[in-house]
């Protein structure tokens, strides 16, 4: 039976998904789309706009209303945006257009899921709607892997990224057990490091690798880069080595903008899509070192972001209740700019965005919390230095206890234990 609201106007829903699929950003369509049909005396139609906004501008909207729930729960464990995602950031004019777009469909709840761009799109939607004097409520539900968004714990979408990229390293460093060198992985990260710390979470023993982590936080320098390494492959005659694609020199300049070339719809130089940056470091090891070393790269790229079996339980669990807590605090009439219930009539100027408010104290445990699109629009966050070290090529204890509750289990590996066999003359 449908749970009765008392504050939402009776109206039709559109929800989108913007940004790099994850994967658990279907968790969230899901979630957003289980609660709303429990509340059709209030949403008459649920429309999934293909490909974000650009679906609502072309008005290609799919029904969503009566999709079966048996068909949702296995959308929701598969990875990437099953509505299909965009690069798109919308001009106003674009905004104000899409906003004609939700009118005339009798759209009074519109959901974004993304990152702080879909945010800020969020937010310009709101306010020609409040301009307008029509009671649309806007809410964004967050999602991206780099885990840089303002005013909540982490994001969703980040701890299954993390459990890849942890599990990869774990991998990579059996495999340079066996074959021993110098190997080097580029990790996505344009301004934040918080995916490729996670790496850190994959070591198995007090020796095991990565051995050494770099982000954008901290300014690169290749005279130490090479020292680390050296230094490291000293200690164990192996190297493995963690990289953000957007690590960058002591003004700033990413290292890769250097010698890439092209941009993306958001004018953002293109960093790791090609390879460029693994071979660009690999080089400097390989002219930093004497001959003979073999170094090796891989840019892990686009699995970060989709890799089919491989998430985190905490992580899905807690992109699906943003989904579901979105649609509910749109139907109560909350807001994140006052944190209040705003009232039946009129334009509320209802808005918000779930934002994620991690216990203090004790065991890892989650409260969620309406805050306003301002906060999270346009801004981003990094790495806090608390969890780097000071030699700036690590992480801290502080950041393991910090991630390993989003990342969850990881597989266990054996090594032998047999002692070492008395060599004999002759």
């Amino acid at each position: 039976m449908a749970k009765k609201s008392t504050k939402g106007p009776a109206g039709n829903m559109v929800i989108g998904q913007s940004g790099g699929p994850t994967v658990v950003i279907n968790q969230s369509l899901v979630g957003a789309v289980l609660e709303a049909q429990r509340h059709r005396k209030t949403l008459k139609r649920i429309y999934g706009a293909r490909h974000g906004v650009e679906g609502v501008l072309e008005q290609d909207l799919i029904d969503l209303t009566k999709e079966r729930e048996s068909n949702l729960e296995k959308v929701a464990v598969t990875p990437s945006a099953a509505l299909g995602s965009v690069r798109k950031k919308p001009t106003e004019e674009e905004c104000r257009a899409m906003f004609e777009v939700l009118r005339a469909h009798d759209v009074r709840y519109f959901f974004y899921i993304g990152g702080n761009d879909s945010a800020e799109t969020a937010n310009i939607v709101h306010e020609v709607a409040k301009a307008g004097d029509y009671d649309l409520r806007v809410f964004h539900i967050p999602k991206t892997i780099d885990n840089d968004l303002i005013g909540t714990d982490h994001c969703p979408g980040f701890g299954s990224a993390a459990k890849f990229v942890a599990q990869a390293f774990m991998g990579d460093d059996l495999d340079n057990r066996s074959l021993k060198g110098i190997k080097i992985n580029v990790v996505m990260g344009r301004h934040a490091g918080f995916l490729t710390a996670a790496a850190a979470l994959g070591r198995a023993r007090p020796d095991s690798g990565p051995h050494l982590i770099y982000v954008p936080e901290v300014a690169f320098d290749e005279a130490k880069f090479v020292a680390d390494v050296k230094a490291v492959y000293a200690k164990h005659g192996r190297c493995i080595v963690a990289a953000s694609e957007g690590i960058a020199d002591a003004e700033g300049q990413a290292i890769a903008s250097k010698f890439q070339q092209g941009v993306d719809s958001h004018g953002n130089v293109q960093l790791s899509g090609t390879g460029a940056l693994g071979d660009y470091l690999t080089k400097v090891i390989k002219d930093g070192l004497e001959a003979g070393v073999r170094v090796r790269s891989d840019t892990y790229g686009y699995l970060q972001r989709s890799f089919c079996g491989v998430w985190s339980e905490v992580d899905a669990a807690e992109a699906r209740e943003v989904g579901r807590r979105a649609v509910r605090a749109a139907l109560a009439g909350e807001t994140g700019e006052t944190g209040e219930t705003s009232g039946t009539s009129g334009t509320s100027g209802t808005s918000g965005t779930i934002s994620l408010v991690r216990a203090k104290e004790g065991p890892y445990k989650i409260k969620y919390k309406v805050n306003p699109l301002s906060v999270v629009a346009k801004h981003t966050t990094r790495l806090p230095k608390k969890f780097l070290n000071e030699e700036g090529n690590d992480v801290t204890k502080a950041f393991l206890e910090y991630a390993a509750p989003l990342v969850g289990k990881l597989p266990k590996v054996g090594f032998l234990k047999g002692g070492a066999v008395a060599r004999k003359n002759g």
